[in-house]
């Protein structure tokens, strides 16, 4: 039996992977085949990415919180954003405060530890700031 907390949570995974797929692919053709410089490239396969992950939780996990106008996409792409910035600062203590240098130590620390740590942020921030349940007591509780 799928609890409802659970049920939130592979929602909010299902999304953010379609979205991560989105964003990769067109990251790399933009990269690749459109000769995109990168910062070009990461900032629009991000907004596209944003967007999936967006639609994919207001018509999947959170449909019932009925989200309306430009406040909800807004908050959403504030807190993505926050999570993106968690990453970066993962990566930088990793890589200039600890000295850890080689592109394994990189990835753990960018793309692993400050994946893990934004992931858990954008969950909190998405269903606490974005698609409020107004029968929701706390933050934390169904």
């Amino acid at each position: 039996m799928v609890t409802p907390r659970r049920g939130e949570l592979l929602g909010f995974a299902t999304a953010g992977l379609l979205a991560y797929a989105a964003d990769l692919a067109l990251f790399s053709y933009l990269r690749g085949p459109a000769a995109c410089n990168p910062i070009t490239a990461k900032s629009l396969s991000f907004a596209v990415g944003c967007t999936v992950a967006y639609a994919g939780n207001a018509l999947g996990p959170y449909r019932h919180t009925r989200p309306r106008g430009l406040r909800p996409y807004t908050a959403f792409v504030a807190v993505n954003l926050a999570g993106a910035l968690v990453q970066l600062v993962c990566l930088a203590v990793s890589h200039y405060g600890l000295g850890l240098t080689s592109q394994r130590a990189d990835t753990v620390s960018g793309a692993g530890i400050g994946m893990a740590m934004a992931t858990v942020l954008r969950f909190w921030g998405i269903r606490t700031w974005v698609f409020r349940d107004e029968g929701r007591v706390g933050s934390w509780t169904g």
